[in-house]
């Protein structure tokens, strides 16, 4: 909800208007609008102490979101003349603002509202219109463009601050050269500049009148300091021109074509072009080689691109239209394309075909991704191009950025940069790569005793191992006769005994495959398919290590686990995943594909999951209204169905233990898969629970006999999965304070609203319009009798799926209340009988532990 003002009402240097801090909840909330105290008629959003959004500034370089002079007027109360484009405006009437009102919304929006003539409230401005709109949001040399998938992206030659968080969204940290300006000393040595045609950028350190451009550029060139200029004649026929300088980390960049302006950065030539063939950069995007926007640079074969100057936007040329590009990835060797049709789903037949009227031919092709935007329309297309062959040349010093290579003729007399002999031309990397096995002068000088020591120690060899392979033959032959007597049940049963045993013991090797149902793979082509581990593949950080995307011949896309190497507990989840996931097959379990053991690498590939997991979508505000209310009933119902597999349907009977909405992935048709196994426990049939001495899981979703005194049973994945349960449906976290005063978590400010019979007030407010009453009702009911502080209490997940399928939503058991109301920590010590509760701290917060009884 907001707080408003309305029209008798007068906003002057001492007045703010706060938000409410929810849609119900009319206590203060965190954002502040408010005359700046800087700037004349000027109007800021505070959130909290942070500046959040500012109106822009008349006659000044760039004001994209100077406020409407009629909106200053409402404001101002008419007592004043307000100067809009250096022209003074006498007061308006003010007849003209009846029925006007001017609200802050909880969410962060300074809103203008007029009541038309069917008594309808119409917002007539607000801001921030968009998230490009809110001050500086992708950080010091980051640029916005909210009509992109990924709105924010580094500069051509700028690198994110803070990696992890730039892939999960959080882009605050901004973006740092790759390397230094001037170079040493003080030096100018290459740097170059990109044209950027932006519509908001921070505001210069310094202007003057300069007679030219090239006046203008040479002063940004001799100051080290310099980061980037703009030059604009302001007036032709009286010579007026303007030279802005910045001489500070550039901010609040947004991207833009009307009303824009043209800003030059400064770059370092090293870092946005790897050879001499590259294109110019386009804006902010760098043309990787071979892709060509004119004759010249590139490759000829991928002369299908264009770029606009004047815009900065590159433009991919089809048979029968051209499209704007949104992202290119030289990395992965992918380009995203903006299409008027909006299409859901890529990889139905009927999709595709409206995809093939593209029409691509060699070397460019369609991956099956796309991302359907329907908020601005259209839909984002990936295509990924063919390496290309060695580069043609003319001359000599045509070959010079890809060393062992020469300028010579082909066969058809096309003249190429051939490879030297013992190199390879490799498209991929882009370079002449030495061939193994072979050295510089090849077999003709290999001396004639290393001849001689060679054959009679390959002979001895071949004697031992004849002889070692017949007795191994023996062995096995005579240990096959004897269990062939022994009953089919048995073989099962030594079967699950190899499987613990392999769990449970400290090895795992690469010939350790006996009763694993995948294939494993070479190292090679892992690190073929992954580019190395790039970072530009790296999907995210897991608990025990990175995951990568890689590419299998076909088009095949995986996700690629990577063992970190200084993980104490990642030995045991990769033999856990690979000895156990391969033995399971549910629809809402991920699917192994295959593992590799090579020294210190070990790896697990998986089915790979493109939209990510599911705290992906319900955290984050924009996202998490694309999962409306029946998508998320499916996939409450998916999770619980595969829990059940787990716990009762499957060959051995599994507990997950680290049940979470990270863990939670998402295909294409948003159907839900339980992934990482890394923490989970076989059961024998008659077990039931089990006592460790070293908990491990995530807390927020650990029950609390196993937070407290180290017991699991399938009752602890019950828990987990009503914190899921109520996370889905309400969009917010666990582990965050929800009524401060008291200290409550998610699962006990869900508790007093349903004592309160006032669950419906935890529903996600993006569901409001898809969402039936007694549907969340019964899900609320569902995830609070599975929080239940005593295990007994929690249904099994057969009595859940059953819950959940009913349509009686009456006759549901009433909760008793659940575990952890108040939001607690893991006690170091042992759980004792005092009930004194055990003050902790945690990230900086101060949380409060109850002892276990």
């Amino acid at each position: 909800m907001v707080k408003l003002m309305d029209n008798g009402m007068r906003m002057d240097e001492n007045m703010t208007l706060s938000s409410w801090r929810s849609f119900n909840d009319p206590s203060h909330g965190n954002f502040t609008f408010q005359m700046d105290q800087e700037e004349d008629k000027q109007f800021i959003i505070w959130k909290r102490s942070m500046r959040y959004w500012k109106s822009g500034i008349s006659g000044k370089f760039i004001g994209s979101d100077e406020m409407p002079y009629a909106i200053s007027y409402f404001l101002s109360n008419f007592t004043e003349t307000v100067t809009v484009h250096n022209a003074s405006v006498p007061p308006l009437f003010t007849s003209l603002y009846t029925n006007t009102r001017f609200t802050m919304s909880s969410s962060g929006q300074a809103q203008y509202f007029r009541l038309d003539g069917e008594r309808f409230w119409a917002q007539i401005w607000a801001e921030p219109r968009d998230e490009c709109s809110v001050y500086n949001a992708c950080g010091n040399f980051g640029s916005c463009n909210s009509k992109n998938e990924e709105m924010c992206k580094c500069l051509p030659g700028f690198r994110p601050n803070f990696l992890e968080k730039w892939v999960k969204g959080d882009f605050s940290g901004g973006c740092s050269r790759e390397s230094r300006i001037c170079g040493k000393d003080g030096v100018v040595v290459g740097d170059m500049f990109l044209n950027l045609s932006v519509v908001e950028v921070g505001s210069p350190d310094s202007q003057f009148d300069a007679h030219n451009e090239k006046e203008c550029r040479a002063e940004c060139l001799n100051n080290c300091q310099c980061q980037a200029y703009s030059y604009e004649e302001v007036d032709i026929l009286q010579s007026n021109t303007k030279c802005w300088i910045w001489l500070e980390d550039l901010n609040n960049l947004k991207e833009g074509y009307l009303g824009s302006r043209n800003v030059f950065i400064r770059v370092a030539v090293p870092d946005i072009e790897s050879t001499s063939r590259d294109c110019v950069t386009c804006g902010t995007n760098i043309i990787p080689y071979p892709l060509s926007t004119a004759p010249g640079c590139g490759d000829s074969n991928y002369l299908s691109f264009n770029c606009n100057m004047s815009t900065g936007q590159v433009i991919f040329k089809g048979s029968n239209s051209s499209y704007n590009i949104t992202s290119i990835n030289p990395d992965t060797r992918r380009f995203l394309i903006k299409i008027k049709d909006v299409v859901v789903n890529c990889t139905t037949v009927n999709q595709i075909s409206r995809l093939s009227e593209l029409k691509l031919s060699s070397p460019f092709h369609l991956t099956g991704k796309c991302n359907a935007d329907t908020v601005t329309g259209g839909t984002e297309v990936e295509i990924r191009w063919d390496p290309p062959l060695e580069p043609t040349c003319s001359l000599s010093a045509d070959c010079k950025d890809w060393p062992n290579s020469s300028c010579s003729k082909s066969g058809e007399g096309k003249k190429q940069c051939f490879c030297n002999h013992d190199f390879k031309w490799n498209g991929f990397n882009l370079n002449c790569t030495q061939e193994r096995g072979r050295g510089r002068y090849g077999e003709a000088k290999t001396p004639v005793v290393l001849i001689i020591v060679v054959t009679f120690t390959s002979a001895a060899i071949l004697v031992v191992l004849s002889s070692t392979a017949s007795y191994v033959f023996l062995q096995r032959r005579k240990v096959n006769k004897e269990l062939g007597s022994i009953p089919r049940g048995v073989h099962l049963c030594d079967s699950e005994r190899h499987i613990k045993e392999l769990i449970e013991s400290g090895r795992f090797k690469q010939d350790d495959s006996q009763g694993i149902d995948v294939p494993s793979f070479e190292l090679e082509t892992i690190l073929y398919a992954t580019s190395n581990f790039s970072n530009a593949n790296k999907l995210g950080q897991g608990g025990f290590g990175p995951v990568y995307k890689g590419m299998f011949p076909g088009d095949q896309e995986i996700a690629v686990k990577r063992l970190s190497r200084c993980s104490g507990q990642g030995l045991e989840e990769f033999k856990n995943e690979v000895v156990l996931i391969a033995k399971l097959q549910h629809r809402n379990l991920v699917r192994l594909l295959g593992y590799c053991v090579a020294g210190e690498e070990k790896l697990l590939l998986y089915e790979y999951m493109p939209h990510k997991s599911l705290d992906f979508f319900i955290f984050d505000r924009k996202l998490c209204q694309r999962l409306d209310w029946k998508m998320r009933c499916n996939i409450i119902l998916g999770i619980a169905r595969g829990l059940l597999y787990l716990h009762q349907d499957s060959r051995l009977r599994i507990i997950h233990r680290d049940l979470k909405t990270s863990n939670i992935l998402l295909d294409e048709e948003m159907n839900p898969k339980i992934s990482d196994f890394g923490l989970a426990r076989i059961f024998g049939g008659s077990e039931t629970s089990a006592n460790t001495n070293r908990v491990v899981g995530t807390y927020g979703y650990m029950s609390p006999e196993y937070a407290l005194e180290g017991l699991f049973s399938f009752k602890s994945d019950v828990f987990s999965f009503g914190v899921v349960v109520i996370e889905t449906i309400s969009g917010k976290r666990n582990t965050g304070f929800h009524e401060p005063e008291k200290s409550l978590s998610l699962l006990g400010h869900a508790w007093d609203l349903w004592k309160a019979e006032r669950g419906i007030e935890l529903l996600d407010q993006a569901l409001q319009e898809s969402c039936e009453t007694e549907g969340f009702l019964k899900c609320l009911n569902v995830g609070l009798l599975c929080v239940q502080e005593d295990p007994n209490d929690r249904p099994t997940m057969s009595n859940v799926v059953f819950m959940l399928g009913s349509s009686e939503a009456a006759t549901l058991p009433t909760p008793k209340q659940p575990a952890f109301v108040l939001r607690r920590c893991p006690s170091s010590s042992k759980a004792s009988s005092s009930t004194k509760p055990e003050t902790c701290s945690e990230n900086e917060l101060t949380i409060t532990l109850e002892d276990g009884r």
